[in-house]
């Protein structure tokens, strides 16, 4: 990332699908209770830009971005890349999460999250010989001028449906 930051870089006009989405992203509950707004997905679904301002919300006694609220606000982005990309065929999970705080936040805060074609190309190239798959991501957590306050290290479970399916019904027995 520049050091001027995505959330600085002038966007295409989003298309209907994707303003819709974005919307129905920052309405859902449980990521709207973080105090994140999501404000830029790529047309192809594969990168994301939120940002955390610090406000009364998601201030902490300090006056300084509360940590959970860090973290909540990066907890789903890679799952949903990940998902969205594989498509319907493949069972994803959120498996593990580390948050590493460099400063304390006394400003918006902005993440960016991407995948790249060769990176879902190699997932789906894995997965067709490995019955599941890790995956492991880190997002840091800027502010304006591109200083890291934070760093969370998020992992990904994946597995196609008929195998995670196989899986659980051996369990059950």
């Amino acid at each position: 990332m520049s050091s001027a930051g995505p959330w600085r870089t002038v966007r295409p006009r989003e298309s209907l699908r994707i303003w819709l989405r974005r919307l129905a992203f920052n309405f859902f509950p449980a990521f709207r209770a973080t105090g994140a707004r999501v404000i830029y997905i790529s047309e192809d679904m594969r990168k994301l830009h939120i940002e955390l301002p610090l406000n009364y919300r998601t201030k902490n006694i300090h006056g300084t971005l509360f940590g959970g609220a860090m973290y909540a606000a990066t907890d789903p982005l890679y799952a949903i890349l990940v998902k969205t990309a594989l498509g319907p065929g493949y069972i994803i999970w959120d498996k593990a999460g580390a948050i590493r705080y460099k400063k304390p936040g006394r400003s918006t805060l902005y993440a960016e999250c991407s995948l790249s074609d060769a990176q879902v190309a190699s997932m789906k190239k894995r997965l067709e010989s490995e019955p599941s798959i890790d995956l492991n991501y880190e997002i840091e957590l800027l502010d304006s001028r591109g200083v890291v306050h934070a760093v969370v290290q998020k992992t990904i479970y994946a597995a196609r449906k008929e195998v995670y399916k196989l899986r659980q019904e051996a369990a059950q027995r």
